[in-house]
C-alpha cells in the first residue's frame, strides 16, 4: 500500500504547472493533498485525469481560495468523515478521515500559528482535538495514520536554522510539545524512525532562493500507530518534485504483514 501526502499550496496552481503528472507514474493507492484552496466545482474532472483513475473526497474551506484537503483513493471508500463536527475547525476544511481496510487515515492540514502568533491558540486547540480523536481510536484498538502538513518542525534536525527560530511559530517549544504528545499517545514518526540522522526538508520559503540553497523545514509527516510499525517498508521525501513550496512524502506499507 502506497500513500502520498503533499501540501500543494493551491490545486489549480499545480494543475496549471502539470505538477501532478508524476503521480500517474507513482501509481499510489491513496493521495492526500492539503491547502488545495479550491472547491470541486472549480476543478474540471478532466484536469485531474493526469494522476490516474481515482475516487475523490473533498473537504474544502468555506472561505474561497483558502485551506482545504482532498483525498484521492484507488478504491471507493465506505467510511469517510469530513472534519470533527466542530464548526470552528470544520469551516476551514482541515480534516478528512477515511477507513482503508482497517487502517484509519487522517488527511490533515494543521493550522499555521502565524508570524505574529495570532493563531497559536487555534492551532493548539486543533492539535488537542486531533489527539483526543486519535486516543479514542487507539482505545478501540484501531490502526491509525496521521498525515499531512503539521506546520511544526519537531526537532532541531528538522530545520536548517533551529537556534535562529526558537521564537518563530512552527518551532516554538509549545508547538513541538504537541508532536511529543502525539508520539507519547502511541504514534511513531515513520520517517524519523527509519532515518534517525538523515537531514531532509519538506518545505522551503519562496524567498531568497531557499529551496535551491536547501534552507528548509520538515513539516510534513506520517505518524503511524505502533501496531503498524512492522508494516512500514519505506518513507520517501520526494524533494525532487517541484510545483509547491512543499514537496511530497510517500509512505509504503506491506499490508500482508498485518494479517
Amino acid at each position: 500500500m502506497k500513500i502520498v501526502t503533499w501540501n500543494v499550496n493551491g490545486l489549480r496552481s499545480v494543475l496549471r504547472k502539470k505538477a501532478l503528472d508524476w503521480l500517474c507514474i507513482e501509481d499510489a493507492d491513496v493521495v492526500c493533498l492539503q491547502e488545495i484552496k479550491a472547491k470541486p466545482e472549480q476543478i474540471p474532472k478532466e484536469s485531474i485525469n493526469c494522476i490516474g483513475d481515482y475516487y475523490s473526497y473533498w473537504n474544502s474551506a468555506i472561505r474561497p481560495g483558502y485551506s482545504g484537503v482532498l483525498t484521492f483513493c484507488k478504491q471507493a471508500l465506505d467510511q469517510v468523515q469530513y472534519g470533527f463536527g466542530i464548526q470552528q475547525f470544520d469551516k476551514e476544511g482541515r480534516l478528512i478521515v477515511s477507513n482503508h481496510s482497517g487502517i484509519w487515515l487522517l488527511n490533515t492540514y494543521f493550522p499555521n500559528g502565524k508570524r505574529d502568533h495570532t493563531r497559536l491558540t487555534y492551532k493548539y486547540e486543533f492539535y488537542a482535538q486531533v489527539l483526543e480523536y486519535c486516543q479514542d481510536l487507539h482505545e478501540k484498538n484501531k490502526n491509525v495514520i496521521i498525515t499531512g502538513d503539521f506546520n511544526t518542525a519537531h526537532d532541531e534536525i528538522d530545520l536548517r536554522y533551529p537556534k535562529q527560530n526558537q521564537k518563530t511559530s512552527g518551532f516554538l517549544p509549545e508547538e513541538r510539545a504537541w508532536i511529543d504528545k502525539l508520539l507519547n499517545s502511541g504514534f511513531i514518526d515513520a520517517y524519523r524512525n527509519l532515518y534517525p540522522d538523515r537531514i531532509q526538508y519538506t518545505w522551503w520559503t519562496y524567498r531568497l532562493n531557499a529551496r535551491e540553497r536547501n534552507i528548509g523545514w520538515r513539516l510534513d509527516y506520517f505518524l503511524i500507530s505502533r501496531s503498524l510499525l512492522s508494516a512500514v517498508k519505506d518513507v520517501q521525501i520526494r524533494d525532487d518534485v517541484i510545483g509547491s513550496d512543499h514537496c511530497p512524502v510517500i509512505l509504503s506499507l506491506d499490508k500482508n504483514s498485518l494479517i
